[in-house]
């Protein structure tokens, strides 16, 4: 019997590495991995609980004008934070626009540089404790 247990990473595409860095690392709180695997295209990693975000440095096939302003109506990938507060307080300083979760959950939806969705939602540090984003 096979069966899907975890998901590994999400890979990103981005076409400025170094903005996106500033987002992911300056806004969000992430810190690069230093397991990154050699590839034949500029990169970076992030550890993000058990799994791995994987920014990936090449021409997006998909445009960002086509895709919905609210997050939470487009393919998106979904991380637990335990103090949305405060990185709700830091996208308003950093003047990066969001929305809320219209579920009424306590999350919300937030474009890097490139247009790809992110979902924050607030977790229970003593649920979750595996994922966490630390603040810079």
């Amino acid at each position: 019997m096979t069966e899907v247990v975890s998901l590994l990473h999400a890979s990103l595409l981005v076409a400025d590495l170094k903005r996106s860095r500033i987002f992911y690392e300056g806004v969000l709180g992430l810190r690069p991995s230093s397991a990154r695997p050699a590839m034949r295209f500029d990169g970076i990693w992030y550890d993000v609980g058990s799994g791995q975000i994987h920014l990936i440095n090449l021409p997006s096939p998909d445009p960002a004008s086509v895709r919905p302003d609210h997050g939470g109506r487009d393919r998106h990938t979904a991380l637990g934070v335990i103090g949305l507060g405060a990185l709700r307080a830091r996208l308003d300083v950093a003047g990066v626009p969001y929305s809320l979760s219209l579920s009424g959950r306590a999350a919300l939806f937030v474009h890097d540089p490139d247009g790809n969705v992110l979902e924050l939602l607030e977790v229970e540090q003593n649920v979750e404790q595996n994922v966490r984003l630390e603040a810079p």
